[in-house]
């Protein structure tokens, strides 16, 4: 890493290798760090195992979304810890230490993006990197009190990037402030195919109806109305009559389907000591029978549409980013898992549809951050900023 100090942990201790960028560009003057999944030039790609660590080559070439950062003139200053594969949400890897939220003393920072929210909410960089499969970068976002993205699926070049299901898999950024996450979209995003003016909200019931309790829907309301002084009242609207349940199972099996497909060889090959949960995860995916994986692909293009007619041409959908406040760091076995599975089913929404989802760090709860998301329609991303940025505006 090439910061002097990094007191929460968020940074992979590899090597300082200085990263050329460019002395002039729109990002110049700010620091990012990267997800220990994208390829950078001068170092090994960990993907949070250090049995892949060791196996990994030293890269001549950046992935293409870093090399954008450095072209835009924004200065490189390390690798971040990841959960193990990314296939995680807790930001717990047994191999390396945890990364500390600052934001939510003896919690989670949420994962796998894990060391990248944590520096950023840490001030230790402007902004960071992270990839988003299942809630990679939405989870932490809303955890650590941060502005995080997650892209129309296929919108950013995600290629030099360690795979985990990839047709979920999407490249993502936080930031800490508004004036920077504004400032870094048009680099990381481009521009939109189409003009877009994002003009009603719908509020998604039966995702705020997966909050744990009422206090996490109290707290989130000041933000709602924010949202509506905007766009004008909500129209209700339940996204899964069949239950969010459905989604999630969707969602779970083709994930991991995908992810035994990029890994299963290699696990299988090297059987590596693993954090728990994350091997049964990936063996699940050699468990599915075909005609469940396809019972599974005809369902998420009936998700897909739903949630696709639901945001229409000018629309977003409005819906907590997670259900709660981020765990306690000793959370764990069924209390976790059942966790696990609340959280997927409303993350799983924009996942399963492939649409851009914004978590914005608008409410609190027990002196804790909590995110309200805003999902878009396709390809509507930079339109989806503007609109979220100027919810947060005063």
């Amino acid at each position: 890493m090439l910061v002097r100090d990094d007191p929460v942990k968020a940074f992979v201790g590899y090597d300082a290798i200085e990263v050329p960028s460019s002395e002039e560009g729109p990002l110049k003057g700010l620091t990012f760090a990267v997800k220990d999944i994208f390829d950078i030039v001068g170092y090994p790609t960990g993907g949070g195992s250090p049995v892949m660590q060791a196996e990994s080559p030293i890269h001549r070439t950046s992935a293409p979304i870093v090399a954008a950062m450095l072209q835009a003139g924004a200065r490189f200053v390390g690798k971040t810890q990841t959960d193990e594969l990314t296939f995680s949400m807790n930001g717990q890897n047994k191999h390396f230490p945890e990364p500390i939220n600052v934001r939510a003393e003896g919690r989670i920072t949420g994962g796998s993006s894990s060391g990248s929210a944590a520096a950023v909410a840490a001030g230790i960089c402007d902004f960071a990197l992270g990839s988003d499969t299942g809630g990679s970068v939405r989870v932490p976002a809303s955890y650590c009190g941060l502005w995080g993205i997650r892209p129309t699926h296929g919108r950013v070049d995600n290629s030099r990037a360690m795979p985990l299901a990839p047709s979920f898999d999407t490249a993502g950024y936080f930031a800490e402030y508004p004036a920077v996450f504004a400032r870094i979209a048009p680099v990381f995003l481009g521009e939109d195919s189409r003009a877009v003016t994002l003009r009603c909200v719908v509020r998604a019931d039966d995702a705020f109806a997966r909050l744990v309790s009422p206090r996490e829907a109290d707290a989130l309301k000041p933000a709602e109305r924010r949202v509506e002084a905007l766009l004008g009242p909500a129209r209700s609207e339940t996204v899964a009559p069949e239950g969010l349940e459905d989604w999630y199972w969707t969602f779970r099996r083709l994930q991991a389907i995908e992810a035994w497909a990029a890994h299963g060889a290699w696990i299988e090959d090297r059987d590596p000591d693993m954090t728990p949960g994350v091997r049964e995860r990936f063996e699940f995916g050699n468990t599915i029978p075909s005609d469940e994986r396809r019972q599974a692909e005809a369902n998420r293009i009936r998700q897909r549409r739903r949630a696709e007619d639901i945001v229409g041409a000018d629309g977003v959908l409005m819906l907590p980013t997670v259900p709660a406040i981020a765990p306690k760091r000793d959370l764990a076995g069924d209390a976790l898992q059942a966790y696990r599975e609340r959280a997927l089913s409303i993350l799983s929404i924009a996942g399963l549809a492939g649409l851009p989802q914004i978590s914005m760090p608008l409410a609190e709860l027990d002196g804790c951050p909590l995110g309200l998301s805003l999902i878009g329609p396709r390809g509507s991303d930079r339109a989806l900023v503007a609109l979220a940025l100027a919810v947060a505006a005063p």
